[in-house]
């Protein structure tokens, strides 16, 4: 199985389009454009996930102007997009399809293929203590990492070809209620990743 985009270069930088934010505020958060192909004989479904592997992890560094988030930091996960129960008739996500814009306290109902689920992204714990932005953030949210962040981010996008129509998932669901519910339904699985980072040093 092959993903490519129309709108991301393999291990390039992703345009502002498709970012939560920028250095002015919030971004276009448009989802980018993805299409796969050479499915596997026996796909019912499909998964998508979008993760930054490279998030900081201690809190306090992060927003300052008075440090930088060091290079070395130890990272973790951040989640942009889970969508589950893709129909195996569907190859392709169009630039926009999905999210067009951000909205404050998250999508109520995020667009997406006919019988598809979305997921909670990160930002849902990101924004939990603060009232004027906390809510469910379902479906696709851009990248949107610290301006002082010494590291470049990097997004992978991966689809999984699945031997299940549905996904045994609470609701709502989290990236890591995905991988666990994959586990033994795996036929194929693509991958693609671009950058982005708000340094104006590493710009």
């Amino acid at each position: 199985m092959h993903l490519t985009s129309n709108s991301l270069i393999n291990g390039q930088p992703i345009a502002a389009t498709f970012a939560a934010g920028d250095a002015d505020g919030f971004a276009g958060n448009r989802n980018p454009h993805l299409a796969w192909d050479d499915v596997p004989a026996g796909t019912r479904a499909f998964a998508l996930l979008c993760i930054d592997p490279d998030v900081p992890t201690v809190p306090e560094t992060v927003g300052r102007t008075d440090c930088t988030v060091p290079r070395d930091q130890p990272r973790g996960d951040f989640t942009h997009w889970a969508m589950a129960d893709i129909p195996a008739d569907v190859r392709e996500l169009a630039e926009g399809s999905c999210s067009d814009g951000f909205t404050v306290k998250g999508k109520v109902a995020p667009a997406g293929p006919h019988g598809a689920r979305q997921g909670l992204n990160d930002f849902t714990g990101w924004f939990a203590g603060n009232p004027d932005m906390a809510g469910q953030y379902l479906g696709y949210d851009g990248p949107y990492p610290p301006f002082n962040d010494e590291r470049v981010h990097r997004y992978f996008f991966r689809v999984f070809a699945l031997d299940v129509a549905q996904l045994t998932l609470p609701t709502p669901f989290t990236a890591a209620d995905v991988h666990r519910a994959m586990q033994g339904h795996i036929l194929a699985e693509a991958a693609l990743h671009g950058t982005y980072t708000l340094n104006p040093a590493l710009a």
